[in-house]
């Protein structure tokens, strides 16, 4: 009995110590450090959006982002206003619409592997859960390949980075996207076990987690790191795949597409290949293990979104104004080997303009 209460004991304790925040690896360099202690949003770092975002919402405004001070912390912070459907004033969003519109701040820079250390106050002690609103952090990123209608089918010279498995939103679209939220907020009104999802172009996994009661309005770290890796593919063969842009990508329907969903390969020798592949992203929060993505989880870099959106899955806002705030920020590379740096590049463009009228895209 004894015997086995000590390795019970033991047990615990290797757990516990497995899920502790881990000590930064060799290879991780600091990458961004933020703190707004300028008391401006700095234009070589951050860009706000102008943007529809989702249904049962009209998209997310710069004019509802802002650096204010915070009397509590006695510092600068990120401010992202949500107007919820009482709102009457000033600032209007998609179709010149006033209700339902949210804010949201992008950098500049895209990262890979790494680790992501985030600041976040949902709400205030007073109003910790503004149910209709969607706080989150995330990284994203995206890139359309398209190819004339008659090559849709098939893979093609012309673009490499063409994949007809990955088509999209009309005949010839190919798209790539990467994407890891830490946490998603506010499904349904829900604020106790938000989402941690991850997007692998065409593939999608969602987990939902506790994170201790961290929507309460006051200040909580979140802590997120992501991890990729080579994985070696078997049979794929020289004439099978096409190098471009310095990655190697599948030219033949032969090679299974769930043996790499898309992402490109490294070239190892003759006839010797590896996926650039996303491992896994752990999540803490104020230094507590929450949980995991391990399925779908992106090798291509994104870049750092925070913000505040108001969808119609997040239910009904009857409320006039809210807030989420960010304080410090920081990030580290882990240059992990698995990386696929380079490929996604372009920010987020806008799809209206102050008028709330549509962007016509290029």
């Amino acid at each position: 009995m004894r015997k086995t209460l000590v390795i019970s004991l033991l047990s615990a304790a290797c757990i516990a110590h497995a899920q502790d925040i881990p000590a930064l690896p060799e290879s991780a360099k600091l990458a961004l450090e933020e703190d707004w202690s300028s008391g401006q949003i700095d234009p070589a770092r951050w860009y706000a959006l102008r943007k529809q975002w989702g249904g049962g919402n009209h998209g997310v405004v710069p004019e509802n982002v802002s650096v204010v001070e915070d009397k509590e912390l006695g510092q600068f912070v990120l401010q992202c206003e949500a107007h919820g459907d009482q709102y009457d004033g000033p600032v209007t969003g998609q179709w010149g619409k006033k209700t339902r519109v949210g804010g949201v701040l992008v950098s500049k820079q895209y990262f890979a592997s790494g680790r992501f250390e985030v600041r976040m106050q949902i709400g205030t002690p007073e109003s910790p859960t503004p149910s209709g609103t969607v706080p989150a952090i995330w990284t994203y990123g995206y890139r359309m390949v398209k190819v004339d209608e008659s090559l849709a089918d098939n893979f093609t010279n012309t673009q490499p980075l063409y994949h007809p498995y990955l088509q999209e939103w009309g005949k010839g679209s190919a798209f790539y996207w990467s994407e890891i939220d830490f946490p998603e907020y506010g499904k349904a009104g829900q604020f106790k076990t938000p989402m941690f999802n991850t997007f692998l172009n065409k593939q999608h996994d969602s987990r939902t987690y506790d994170v201790f009661g961290a929507a309460d309005g006051r200040w909580h770290t979140y802590t997120t790191d992501w991890h990729t890796d080579l994985v070696p593919i078997e049979g794929v063969t020289d004439a099978q795949v096409a190098e471009a842009e310095g990655f190697f990508w599948v030219q033949d329907k032969a090679v299974p597409y769930k043996e790499h969903w898309g992402n490109p390969l490294k070239r190892l020798g003759k006839d010797r290949y590896a996926v650039c592949a996303g491992k896994i992203a752990r999540h803490w929060v104020d230094g507590k293990f929450a949980g995991e993505n391990t399925k779908f989880v992106p090798s291509m870099t994104g870049q750092l979104n925070l913000g505040v959106w108001l969808p119609d899955w997040a239910g009904p806002a009857d409320w006039k104004t809210a807030s989420i705030r960010f304080a410090q920020i920081k990030i580290w590379q882990f240059n992990d080997p698995g990386d696929v740096k380079g490929i996604l590049t372009e920010d987020i463009t806008d799809s209206f303009d102050a008028e709330g009228k549509p962007v016509k895209k290029p």
